[in-house]
C-alpha cells in the first residue's frame, strides 16, 4: 500500500505550485503532459477554507466533456481536489491550445456502474500508468466526469 510522507507531500505541493504558475505563463504550452497525460488546471473551492484550490490534472476527452482520474499517483488517500468537488461539484478547468488557454466552468459527475467501466477502460488504454496505480492501492480510484457548463469554443 502506497502511503506517502509529509516531505514528499510537501515537495508534490511545491511542484505542482510551479505548474500551475508556468502552465498559465506559457498558455498551457509547458507543462502539457504529465507522464504522457494531458494536463488541465482544476480550480476547486477548499470544502475547510473556501479558497480556490487550483492544480495541474491528467486529463482525457469523452465528447464535450473531460475526464479526469482521482489517481493521486496510486496514493492510498484520495486527492484532496476530488474531496473538493464532491462538496461542492462546480469548478473551473483552464485547457491549454493553440489559442492559449480556455477557461470554462464544470461541474462535476462521478462516473458509476457501466459508464465508469467505459471511461476506466479508454483512459487506462490510452495511459497505461493508469493500470499501475491502480495496482497500488486498494482503495477503488473515482472517474470523474467534468461537464461544461459554458459553451465550449469553436
Amino acid at each position: 500500500m502506497a502511503r506517502r510522507s509529509r516531505l514528499f507531500n510537501l515537495a508534490i505541493k511545491c511542484i505542482c505550485d510551479w505548474q500551475v504558475r508556468t502552465y498559465r505563463r506559457t498558455g498551457g504550452r509547458r507543462p502539457a503532459t504529465m507522464r504522457g497525460i494531458p494536463v488541465l488546471l482544476l480550480t476547486t473551492r477548499g470544502r475547510r477554507t473556501g479558497l480556490p484550490r487550483t492544480r495541474p490534472v491528467g486529463y482525457g476527452r469523452d465528447g464535450r466533456r473531460f475526464v479526469v482520474i482521482a489517481s493521486n499517483g496510486g496514493d492510498d488517500t484520495t486527492p484532496a481536489w476530488w474531496l473538493n468537488l464532491r462538496d461542492d461539484p462546480v469548478a473551473e478547468i483552464e485547457v491549454g491550445g493553440d489559442a492559449g488557454l480556455t477557461a470554462l466552468r464544470v461541474r462535476a459527475v462521478e462516473a458509476t456502474g457501466e459508464e465508469y467501466e467505459r471511461l476506466w477502460r479508454t483512459m487506462s488504454r490510452r495511459h497505461p500508468v493508469y493500470e499501475v496505480y491502480k495496482g497500488m492501492t486498494p482503495r477503488r480510484i473515482p472517474v470523474v466526469v467534468l461537464d461544461p457548463l459554458d459553451a465550449l469554443p469553436a
